[in-house]
């Protein structure tokens, strides 16, 4: 859902009022000894606990001969050696020599030879009945599987949990809960139904302002509110759409006196006056608010399925700075231009980000995916949902566009190379998820962390060039995307510099519905 806002139109300043605040908008190494050899039979080999040996290199061995097969010469013509892995037959009269020297089988590893690896077995004749399918599934990919089960113990993965994912949630819903029982006590109804119903089912937004919304006056100076003769507010207990408050007052947070409007130009107010209000936090803390239950509702339900599952896959560290980022640049962005008198919640901007790296690793993995066009259609429609929801009046759609724009271009730093680029520069180390799996798992996990740690020289060479294209890509987008980040921020504190059209990009120009929330 969009951002959550609350809306409505105010006075023109020049004279003493009350601002009605916006409705809601929201956002929306030893070696290991080698166990005997299994003859080819009608089934394949298990698989689980195997350890298989490799022939060297330099000994020219039939793929099909067991370790312990006599190598003795003979004819191609001589009919009487035949069978695969030794589990033919011979004829009653040997075909070999028996004074040959005692030697170690090129088929047995040494013993200094560690036989942590796959055994370079020949897909087996037809008439053997084997399952090659099966069979040729011993692959690096298999031998990794063998030794996370054989660190996991009994050969059972520890089951993986979006820590993350649970901890936003819980921590929401519990913030939530505080909003419901705050306006309780504040106003005696646990959602707002005076002066008017909150469609959301929720608090009102005196009291999300209060608790912590982005509301631009308790961040810095406002034309229309130090630049007024003067104004009240409504308090945070208000069921009315008047009041007598201060801007700390319904800001909250322990408000200085310092920060109160002077609305007198001769006193040092105005838009120069200094200090100046600076409770910057207000982009952070709404990521934890909510407007009502149906907004909470919808955020939760994107929160706990795409959500939970991008965490299992790219891993908690991944997750978070993503989903924090996202949830910060949508409010920036917001705090930018969208109107001064939104009072913006919601972890809509968080989820967007979120979004965005569904979309990424479709693209990535496009080949790889039972039915893309059906999955692409899905996100699309989410994404095409949830905007036009944020053209609605009072909500702030710039919180969307922020988060998805930041999902986007950490989604291409921190996600692997999509699958096509993989094939032409191998491939990627796998995503490392942290504190999942103990021991040789780590280890494995961490193996190109660790490579380039000891030898950062050597991590780079033997590169190709589309390697470093596309790192040169991953690069330039962080390098674009915190410039960014940092005009924002000095636009919003500096210089104030408001886009004459992006507006319509939060609002539809019907009966007036982009000049609510105008203080």
């Amino acid at each position: 859902m969009a951002a959550n806002d609350y809306y409505n139109p105010s006075s023109r300043p020049g004279q003493a009022h009350t601002p009605q605040l916006p409705y809601q908008s929201y956002n929306t190494s030893s070696p290991t000894p080698a166990p005997s050899l299994p003859a080819y039979a009608t089934q394949p080999p298990s698989r689980t606990g195997t350890q298989s040996t490799r022939r060297h290199d330099n000994d020219p061995v039939s793929p099909f001969e067991a370790p312990f097969d006599d190598h003795s010469k003979h004819h191609r013509g001589d009919s009487r050696y035949y069978g695969q892995g030794g589990g033919g037959r011979q004829d009653s009269q040997p075909s070999f020599r028996d004074d040959i020297p005692l030697q170690d089988h090129p088929g047995v590893p040494r013993k200094d030879t560690s036989t942590d690896h796959v055994y370079d077995a020949a897909e087996a004749p037809p008439h053997l009945g084997v399952n090659t399918a099966y069979n040729n599934q011993y692959d690096a990919e298999g031998r990794s599987n063998n030794r996370r089960s054989r660190g996991s113990g009994f050969g059972k993965k520890k089951k993986q949990i979006a820590w993350v994912t649970y901890a936003f949630t819980i921590a929401q819903v519990a913030v939530f809960i505080a909003e419901i029982v705050k306006n309780g006590i504040l106003t005696g109804s646990p959602i707002e139904i005076h002066p008017q119903f909150n469609p959301m089912i929720g608090p009102s937004p005196y009291v999300l302002i209060n608790m912590g919304a982005r509301f631009v006056p308790c961040m810095h100076n406002v034309q229309a509110v130090q630049g007024s003769a003067g104004i009240t507010w409504p308090c945070p207990n208000s069921t009315t759409a008047t009041g007598n408050c201060t801007l700390g007052d319904l800001c909250g947070f322990n408000f200085p006196q310092k920060w109160e409007p002077l609305f007198n130009m001769t006193t040092g107010g105005g838009m120069s006056q200094s200090p100046q209000p600076d409770q910057w936090w207000r982009f952070i803390i709404p990521m934890f608010l909510h407007a009502g239950i149906v907004h909470i509702g919808f955020n939760m339900l994107l929160q706990m399925t795409i959500g939970k599952e991008m965490e299992l896959i790219i891993g908690p560290i991944r997750y978070f700075l993503v989903y924090v980022a996202s949830g910060i640049f949508g409010f920036v962005l917001g705090g930018n231009f969208a109107a001064e008198g939104i009072a913006s919640t919601g972890a809509s901007g968080a989820l967007f980000g979120v979004i965005a790296l569904n979309l990424l690793d479709l693209i990535y993995k496009w080949d790889e995916r039972v039915s893309p066009w059906k999955d692409f259609m899905f996100i699309m429609l989410d994404i095409v949902i949830s905007f036009v929801l944020g053209l609605l009046p009072g909500l702030d759609n710039f919180s969307h566009i922020g988060g998805f724009f930041m999902g986007l271009v950490l989604g291409i730093c921190i996600l692997r190379s999509p699958n096509s680029l993989q094939k032409r520069i191998g491939q990627d180390p796998p995503y490392t998820p942290v504190n999942q799996h103990k021991g040789e798992e780590d280890n494995e996990n961490n193996a190109g962390l660790a490579k380039f740690a000891k030898a950062p020289v050597g991590f780079f060479k033997g590169r190709k060039p589309a390697w470093w294209a596309w790192w040169l890509v991953r690069v330039a987008a962080l390098v674009f995307v915190l410039i960014v980040f940092i005009l924002l921020l000095n636009n919003f504190y500096t210089y104030r510099k408001k886009c004459g059209w992006c507006k319509y990009l939060s609002c539809i120009n019907y009966k007036g519905w982009c000049s609510i929330g105008q203080l």
